[in-house]
């Protein structure tokens, strides 16, 4: 048990190391990620901004105004199709969606993408796309975007131009602010508003120092137009992964011990469980609360304990009974001996011989039984299951047994098949293994006639799913009262059913194991023809409908 334990501490602590390897691993793609996504915002607006003028010009004036913006950015600009991009099915397919692809190419330089003509229909490699080859992403953009908006709001009416950049900012994307304000409330310096006044392009840090915002004027307007602020990504620390890990280890390392802990406790319950059983206390059982893993074993092992206490007590018993019925059988092999050594005549030895011989052959019997019993008792025979002709079966059990007490008169009784006319040229069959459903006939059969006064009868009863097969007797019959009781090994009743009639307990017995590995039952009742003992067996003609 312990080192069951110890395994799965060890288990444990490989799971958390492993947990730890992929709280790494996942901070490094969220980081990867999150840069991703903070360059695609700062470069959508300006390069929608810029595909958006170059589709509505011709290659003449898409020539000046790429010219024009790659000495403002001082990076490469290109028109190319999607097919020379060399782009990924993914990539294309956000750029015909109107987003923005940044592949990065190094620490600090990326390709930019936007759809300017969108690709043709069954074509997709033929779209029009403007590419651009930018190093330091956030300052360059930032330029290049104050002459573009610059550009689209000196064509209109001074009190027009807010709302303008108001609605470029929703339509194009940006993924910063930007504000127009009158240069007396700007939050700037004198040398910072000196030169903004005189059309410099002017960078200022932020209030908390970890951002910049990009200033110029707007023409001969009294308005200045802001960008920003601008944050620097900054990815995520390892301090922060320490942290979060440690505190995840942490969680789970409880939670998972909070859990070994209890399995551990019922797995105990059952430890001592199983040493009390295997010193001798049957009775034990456990807790099978719960349909866990734990459960379904505690449920498991109540029933490997209640077998055993069950096969033990049928062993005991076995044994008790088998002890009784040999003594008297060896108590008068005994005595013919001593008879057979004091017998003056052959005619008196000849007749203790033959009481010999029957007492040898109730032995031979009775073992039989018990042997049969113990194999049908212990679990599950080994049955060949057939196709077995029901008349045929009950014919042969009353040729054999009628001439052993001629007295009796051993017939066919009621025999009704729902399925067939009674006399017609059909079989009517059931699936039995054919050696125990004869030993069964013939041990209910025999013990009709030993109780019989006159007649015993046999008939069967059989639908599509079921057959039915009844063996009455006209005898005493059994008291209702004992009608539990009766299949009981070596089970005898106070009546007319006693030791005299012959017998050793046991057949009644094996008839009821051999129909239970049938999946039927056996039944006891009161004939209502001829007024004794009615036995039962009922069982699936079918075996694959039990």
């Amino acid at each position: 048990m312990h080192s069951i334990f110890l395994r799965i501490y060890g288990g444990m602590l490989g799971v958390l190391v492993l947990v730890a390897l992929l709280g790494v691993l996942t901070l490094h793609l969220v980081n990867a990620v999150r840069a991703d996504q903070y360059r695609e915002q700062l470069a959508h607006g300006t390069f929608t901004l810029m595909a958006d003028n170059l589709r509505g010009m011709n290659d003449i004036e898409r020539t000046r105004a790429l010219a024009v913006w790659e000495r403002l950015l001082g990076i490469p600009l290109t028109l190319e199709t999607a097919e020379h991009a060399h782009l990924d099915g993914s990539a294309r397919s956000r750029l015909s969606r109107g987003q923005v692809v940044v592949e990065q190419t190094g620490p600090h330089a990326a390709r930019v993408f936007r759809e300017v003509e969108p690709a043709l229909s069954g074509n997709p490699s033929s779209g029009l796309l403007l590419t651009g080859e930018v190093r330091q992403i956030s300052e360059q953009l930032a330029r290049a975007t104050i002459f573009l908006l610059l550009d689209e709001l000196v064509r209109l009416p001074v009190d027009e131009q807010p709302a303008r950049l108001e609605a470029l900012h929703q339509s194009k994307g940006f993924g910063f602010d930007m504000q127009l304000i009158r240069l007396e409330k700007l939050d700037v310096d004198d040398d910072q508003r000196r030169r903004i006044d005189e059309g410099d392009t002017v960078m200022a840090l932020g209030k908390g120092g970890d951002s910049i915002r990009v200033l110029s004027g707007v023409g001969e307007t009294p308005w200045v137009l802001e960008i920003g602020p601008l944050f620097q990504m900054n990815p995520y620390p390892p301090e922060l992964l320490i942290l979060i890990t440690f505190l995840g280890l942490c969680l789970i390392g409880l939670v998972v011990y909070l859990l070994v802990r209890r399995l551990e406790h019922r797995l105990r319950g059952l430890e001592a469980a199983a040493t009390q059983i295997a010193q001798g206390s049957l009775e034990t059982r456990v807790p099978a609360a719960g349909a866990d893993s734990v459960g379904r074993l505690a449920s498991a092992f109540n029933g490997m304990a209640e077998h055993l206490q069950r096969s033990l007590m049928i062993q005991r018993e076995l044994v008790r009974a088998v002890s009784h019925e040999l003594r008297t059988p060896v108590a008068r092999l005994r005595f013919g001996l001593e008879m057979i050594n004091d017998a003056t005549t052959p005619e008196a030895r000849h007749k203790y011989m033959v009481g010999m011989d029957s007492d040898i052959q109730d032995l031979d019997k009775l073992v039989d039984e018990m042997l049969t019993y113990a194999r049908l008792e212990q679990g599950a025979p080994t049955l060949n299951f057939q196709r077995i002709d029901l008349d045929a079966l009950i014919d042969q059990v009353i040729a054999e047994l009628a001439p052993l007490r001629p007295h009796i008169s051993v017939r066919r009784g009621d025999c009704v098949d729902a399925l067939h006319r009674i006399g017609s040229d059909e079989t009517h069959w059931v699936e039995a293994e054919p050696r125990y459903l004869h030993r069964a006939l013939q041990n209910l059969v025999s013990n009709a006639m030993r109780h019989a006064e006159s007649e015993v009868r046999i008939g069967y009863q059989m639908s599509e799913a079921r057959c039915r097969i009844d063996i009455e007797d006209d005898g005493p019959g059994v008291p209702e009262s004992a009608w539990e009781r009766i299949f009981t090994p070596f089970m005898r009743l106070d009546d007319s059913r006693t030791r005299a009639s012959g017998g050793h307990g046991l057949g009644l017995s094996i008839v009821r194991r051999i129909i239970h590995w049938h999946g039927g039952r056996a039944l006891i009742g009161r004939s209502q023809t001829l007024g004794g003992a009615c036995f039962s067996l009922a069982w699936p003609r079918q075996q694959g409908d039990a």
